[in-house]
């Protein structure tokens, strides 16, 4: 993904146009006494990459699980989602 770096006044002064990042998948770094200090980047493209590194938390947890074994046989669960499926509850 191509990135941009600008500086924090640049940004201000052309923010209507630099936010068209919406449009294409290009993050705009923005620096502060020439320290990168946040990223500007479209909604997509932000939600695509967290939900990735959302993925991959569930994945290590769920190999962490595995190496602990802290597992359910499949027929186990299934029997035990049907068993509440058809058992009336109170309310």
């Amino acid at each position: 993904m191509p990135t941009t770096v600008v500086r924090l006044n640049g940004f201000k002064s052309r923010a209507a146009q630099m936010l068209d990042v919406k449009t294409t998948e290009r993050e705009v770094v923005l620096t502060r006494r020439g320290a990168a200090g946040a990223v500007v980047q479209n909604l997509d493209a932000y939600e695509r990459q967290r939900n990735a590194v959302l993925m991959l938390k569930f994945m290590v947890q769920g190999e962490a699980d595995i190496q602990a074994g802290r597992t359910t046989p499949q027929d186990q669960v299934f029997a035990e989602l049907k068993a509440g499926l058809t058992t009336p509850t109170d309310g």
